[in-house]
């Protein structure tokens, strides 16, 4: 089993930055690929980024390439969203997620997920 406990969520005005961070536990969660989905109110789960282990990384569209930024401590079983310039249309609840295969994570399924952290951004 794996446990995925996302922080730095929060309320930022448009333009700002803000940095979630998820710390993974558990079972060789160290080779697992982790990354990141959102959800906005009566909207579709959205793929937003993910990493593996060597630091090979993908991103759901590339709009979030240009403004996200997905990285990881292996040392601390943690991956980290950097997230600058931000929108209102950002608002969502992201949420981490891990497995072993980055292909079944871009695939929106992977097998573990967290409980997720808000971003509310301000016009």
């Amino acid at each position: 089993q794996v446990h995925l406990v996302e922080s730095g969520g929060g309320l930022v005005q448009a333009g700002g930055s803000l940095r979630l961070s998820c710390a993974a536990s558990g079972r060789t969660t160290s080779s697992h690929a982790m990354g990141w989905f959102r959800q906005a109110p009566g909207k579709e789960r959205e793929f937003v980024a993910a990493i593996t282990k060597n630091d090979i990384s993908i991103y759901g569209t590339h709009y979030m390439k240009g403004r996200f930024t997905i990285s990881r401590d292996n040392a601390l079983n943690t991956v980290y969203l950097q997230m600058n310039s931000l929108k209102p249309e950002d608002t969502a609840d992201y949420v981490c997620a891990a497995d072993p295969r980055l292909s079944i994570m871009s695939a929106g399924r992977p097998t573990y997920w967290g409980r997720g952290t808000q971003v509310t951004v301000s016009s």
